[in-house]
Parts: structure tokens; C-alpha cells; sequence
């Protein structure tokens, strides 16, 4: 039995369904109490907005960090995005007009949104865009490797990955939604932790369904875990289909029940979206919309 085999069947986190709708029936309880300024203003802050269009151009792109760039002046009572995230070919484009401190730049790579390509086209495309500066790359895990359960080849795949970006942080797709059943999410995810990811993320958004809170619970317990055993900390990140306020508080509540106050921050707790940011932000300012990304 191959490594990965055996972590895989030492694991204790719930994939039944009922269970696993019983206890996130319990954390939407406690979204009430979570609809206040403070909050939406936490989120806001882990946010990473995202274009990801097929007609993104270097001039939509920059005028597209420049409103992060106007968000620092025109609301310096607010923290802003942790992060702006395009393809991989305008991280340069984001570090040329980026000019707030404390923004990263993310970029997905790595045969984005199917993750079919060669793996040493991964590799480069992920290290081109660190070269570039790129902080953060999230890239597809291979989900025709997981299917066929050939588990060391996807994970040697990601460790290359990573290794190939050094300090930059990694997000690891798992594609939820092409998943659908709990076990495979948490096997997904498993393997994701045990290929040095820094981040686990839902969705690419683009292809399957996006982001839902069962794939979020199955995958924020498997952090835990993985926490328990190692002693390192590895964030979450939803993405696809996150659009409301309402939306937001269900992925908040989610970590801060299964995980703790202490990965509600950005360098942990990561929301991809667009539109989202437009809506918090009427939250935050107690406005009916707000159109400002």
C-alpha cells in the first residue's frame, strides 16, 4: 500500500451526507449574530478579486487593479482586497499598476481550468508567472488521476509545482463540483495537503458547480486534521458561485466553527469572486448597491 493509500484510510472526517448536513444546520444558527460591520468587513479583506475572462487585456487588467489602487483613497476607514487574481500571462501587468502595499497578486496556472496539460508546462507556466510577481498561484489538481486512483504521480505532480514557486503560496483546486460525493472531496483535499499546498480551494468556477458549504465542511475538517497530525497551518479558499453577502457568511461561519477564530484572517481564509466585492461593500458602507469593482 502506497502512502497516500494509507493516509487516506486513517482519515476520520465525516462524508456522510446526513451527518455532514446536521452540522452545518448547527453553524447556520449562528449566522445571525455574524451580520454586523465588523464581520463584513473581515470578509471584504479575504476577498480575492478576480478576473478571469476570455477577453481580459492589458488594458482592461490595469484598469482593473487601478481601482484597488482608488479603493485605498476613496475608503481609507477599510482594509482592502487580500488579493487580485488574473491568468498567468498578466501578473506583470498587476505588479506594473499595482501600488497599495498589502495586496497580493494571484494568478491560476497550470493548464487552468481543466489542468490537462503537460506537467512540465505547469511547472513553467506556474515558475513564469512567480518570475513576473506572482505571489500566490492557484493551479487544477489533475482529477482524471484522482479518478483512476493513480495518487503518487498527482501528488508528485503538485510537490513539483510547488517547488518550482518556492516561497510563493499554492492553491490547489480540487474542483468540488466535478467531485460531488463528500469522499472524494476529501480524498481530493487530502492529497492536496499531503503535496505541500498552502491553500486548499473549492472551484475553478468556470467548468462544474462552484463552490457549496458540504465541500466546504468536508474540506475545512480535513485542514483540521492534517493540522492535528503536522502542526501546519493550510488555508481555504472558496470560489465559484459566491456571490451575496448571505453566500459569504455561510463559508465564514464554516471555518470559524470547524476551524477557529484564528483562520479568519487572509493569510488563512480566502473568498474568490467579483461581484461579491461590490456587495459586501454596500454592507459594509449600510448602502442598498454599491458598483465599484
Amino acid at each position: 500500500m502506497d502512502r497516500y493509500k494509507k493516509v487516506l484510510e486513517e482519515s476520520r472526517v465525516p462524508v456522510d451526507k446526513d451527518v455532514i448536513k446536521t452540522e452545518l444546520d448547527k453553524i447556520y444558527e449562528k449566522i445571525p449574530e455574524l451580520r454586523n460591520q465588523e464581520t463584513y468587513t473581515k470578509i471584504f479583506n479575504c476577498i480575492d478579486l478576480t478576473t478571469l475572462n476570455t477577453d481580459d487585456s492589458q488594458d482592461s487588467v490595469s484598469a482593473f487593479v487601478q481601482r484597488v489602487n482608488d479603493f485605498d483613497n476613496e475608503y481609507p476607514q477599510y482594509p482592502n482586497v487580500a488579493a487580485v487574481c488574473v491568468f498567468s500571462n498578466f501578473a506583470g501587468v498587476v505588479r506594473s499598476v499595482l501600488e497599495v502595499t498589502g495586496v497580493k497578486i494571484a494568478v491560476v496556472a497550470g493548464g487552468f481550468p481543466s489542468g490537462q496539460t503537460f506537467t512540465a508546462v505547469k511547472v513553467a507556466d506556474a515558475a513564469l508567472a512567480v518570475a513576473e510577481g506572482a505571489d500566490e498561484v492557484d493551479v487544477v489538481m489533475n482529477i482524471g488521476m484522482l479518478r483512476d486512483g493513480n495518487y503518487e504521480e498527482l501528488c508528485d505532480e503538485l510537490i513539483e509545482i510547488k517547488h518550482s514557486i518556492k516561497d510563493a503560496h499554492m492553491k490547489v483546486i480540487i474542483e468540488s463540483g466535478a467531485l460531488k460525493e463528500p469522499e472524494q472531496i476529501r480524498n481530493a483535499s487530502i492529497l492536496a495537503l499531503w503535496s505541500d499546498a498552502d491553500f486548499i480551494k473549492t472551484s475553478t468556477g468556470k467548468v462544474y458547480a462552484g463552490a457549496s458549504p458540504e465541500a466546504a465542511y468536508v474540506m475545512c475538517c480535513c485542514i483540521k486534521e492534517y493540522y492535528e497530525k503536522t502542526g501546519k497551518k493550510v488555508g481555504f479558499k472558496a470560489a465559484g458561485g459566491v456571490r451575496t453577502t448571505e453566500d459569504a457568511l455561510k463559508y465564514y461561519a464554516i471555518v470559524k466553527k470547524v476551524l477557529g477564530e484564528e483562520w479568519l484572517g487572509n493569510d488563512l481564509f480566502r473568498i474568490g469572486a467579483s461581484s461579491l466585492a461590490n456587495n459586501i461593500l454596500a454592507d459594509m458602507l449600510d448602502e442598498e448597491t454599491v458598483k465599484y469593482f
